[in-house]
């Protein structure tokens, strides 16, 4: 069970214990907001691409979406997300419990710049009704990012508004 790799993986920071198993589901951001009465902009979902040498998680916020010509800048290729099976196979964690903990050997991880709006955020722990607040720090720390990027879109206030 992929919950049981992400906790023992965690106990390296002895923070397995603060895993949150939900009484309901936490699949999508909508649902995991309500779970954890937080806004859906703080939860930190785990987006799964293929790259031509394997593939590649990007942790965004529950609200950003991946831009595609900062993909490409970024990775020299067109941002393909893979198919739910391919991610239970290629990642080690079936969709709705996708996180950066506990991954697959030769998993890259890249942190997107619209979570650093908080100073707590809520990612999957491996199953469709888990999660943990970390802050950015323990995020990038646990899950062995290779860094920080601007990867997406649609979080960032309007200028023409502003």
């Amino acid at each position: 069970m992929s919950i049981e790799r992400v906790k023992e993986y965690l106990r390296r920071w002895n923070a397995q214990d603060r895993i949150l198993e939900l009484g309901e589901s936490s699949a999508t951001v909508e649902l995991a907001a309500q779970a954890l009465h937080c806004s859906p902009e703080r939860i930190a979902k785990t987006l799964s691409f293929a790259l031509p040498q394997g593939c590649l998680l990007i942790v965004a916020a529950g609200d950003a979406k991946v831009d595609n010509t900062k993909f490409k800048a970024k990775f020299g290729c067109k941002a393909k997300m893979l198919s739910p099976a391919e991610v239970e196979e290629k990642v080690g964690h079936a969709v709705g419990g996708v996180c950066p903990f506990g991954v697959n050997d030769g998993v890259a991880v890249w942190l997107d710049e619209s979570l650093r709006r908080f100073e707590t955020v809520f990612p999957a722990c491996g199953s469709s009704n888990s999660a943990i607040e970390l802050s950015l720090a323990e995020l990038e720390e646990f899950s062995a990012a290779q860094g920080w990027a601007d990867l997406c879109k649609g979080w960032q206030p309007d200028p023409q508004n502003g």
